[in-house]
């Protein structure tokens, strides 16, 4: 079949969690589809990413953005209903430009990543459509109200109000929904979220598997640095946690590993025995030379790629509740979960002092996602979706 996907990013360098998605999944469904790609890009041309896209693609459009456009929509968008993010992806030229791509290319089927995507492509009735809301962006932005200084709360309590209103009313617009896990689906409102698809995301299990190198670093926590969620967890980590380990383990080091780390991460590295890498060109280096993954997360939504990664490289992970309810790993088993800051120290004590439990752990976590949480399984349900006749 032919199918159109519209992603709000150019899915390469794989350094977010929406471009790994999007990346493995075109990656999967370009084996059975004929696959046109269509990427939105704020950024400059990256002619690198157009190329490694088009290995796995048939065709690769880039529908370039307006800067200024953006910045000005966004503002706009301050007094308007809908989300300042699908204001800040919306632009009539690119819809001209969209519209016309859609026209030659004349698909059996649009899939669109995020909710970001969905104004480009709501009123094409004559196509089949479906929307891959990923995560439940409402609930993650609502969590970043309690953390967020006092000028930006109101934006954020408004663009929390308006992405749950918006996630309802575009339901109605796509034929089929996907979302990562049960636990997103169960965020949205509309009376019929329970029709959403779980599509959970993958990890590539042979190329994330064990090598180990020198240990460098007693605990790794790995993502985009400049993500909200992320820098949460690395402060509290670093201002909560590690002071913890420290107490019991002196010579303890934590490691940050992840690209665009923002200011309040690259400050963390002022800490004695803390590391802030930035990007990493083989993330595997960080994975292979670390005894425990952490990453206790307290805020965001949808599945972790880290903790995905992790475990396929047989590293023992702690990790929050609310992270592990997307998971699914078995508590004490393939995983330990810490929802503070002692029992996390305590669960970091237990894994640097017993040298069987870190590896019944890391063989236990090894085992799930292969189970799991392979590309090939979760975009079946994709595969299906789109040769759908309803």
């Amino acid at each position: 079949m032919k199918l159109f996907v519209l992603v709000s990013r150019v899915p390469f360098p794989l350094e977010k969690g929406d471009k790994l998605r999007a990346y493995h999944q075109i990656k999967q469904l370009s084996k059975d589809h004929e696959v046109h790609l269509c990427c939105l890009n704020d950024q400059a041309f990256n002619q690198e990413a157009q190329t490694e896209l088009e290995k796995i693609a048939n065709t690769v459009s880039i529908v370039q953005l307006s800067k200024w456009r953006i910045y000005l929509n966004v503002v706009i968008g301050l007094f308007g209903d809908l989300p300042l993010q699908v204001h800040y992806f919306y632009q009539r030229k690119a819809n001209k430009e969209i519209q016309k791509l859609i026209k030659q290319f004349n698909p059996d089927h649009i899939y669109c990543q995020l909710i970001r995507t969905a104004e480009y492509v709501k009123e094409l009735h004559q196509y089949k459509k479906t929307i891959d809301y990923m995560d439940a962006f409402s609930i993650g932005v609502d969590r970043r109200v309690s953390k967020s200084p006092l000028w930006k709360k109101w934006i954020m309590k408004s663009e929390a109000r308006r992405l749950a209103s918006y996630e309802n009313i575009i339901f109605d617009y796509f034929d089929h929904h996907t979302i990562i896990s049960k636990q997103d689906q169960q965020h949205l409102f509309h009376a019929k979220r329970d029709q959403i698809a779980i599509v959970a995301n993958g990890v590539d299990t042979q190329y994330f598997s064990k090598n180990r190198l020198e240990q460098k670093h007693t605990l790794l926590f790995t993502g985009n640095m400049s993500y909200p969620p992320n820098i949460d967890c690395a402060e509290y980590l670093v201002h909560e946690v590690f002071p913890l380990v420290r107490a019991n383990f002196p010579q303890a080091t934590l490691c940050l590993a992840g690209a665009n780390p923002h200011q309040k991460v690259k400050l963390l590295a002022s800490v004695e025995g803390v590391t802030v890498t930035g990007w990493i060109e083989d993330i595997r280096t960080a994975y292979n030379s670390s005894k425990v993954f952490v990453a206790p997360m307290r805020i965001g939504t949808g599945l972790q790629n880290k903790l995905l990664e992790a475990m396929s490289m047989e590293l023992p992970a702690i990790t929050s509740a609310m992270a592990n309810n997307a998971l699914g790993a078995e508590n004490e088993k393939a995983i330990l979960i810490a929802n503070d800051p002692a029992t996390c120290a305590d669960c970091i004590k237990r894994l640097l002092t017993n040298e069987e439990l870190s590896q019944n752990i890391a063989k236990e976590g090894k085992k799930f996602v292969q189970k799991k949480y392979t590309w090939e399984g979760t975009s079946q349900i994709l595969h299906k979706i789109i040769r759908s006749k309803v």
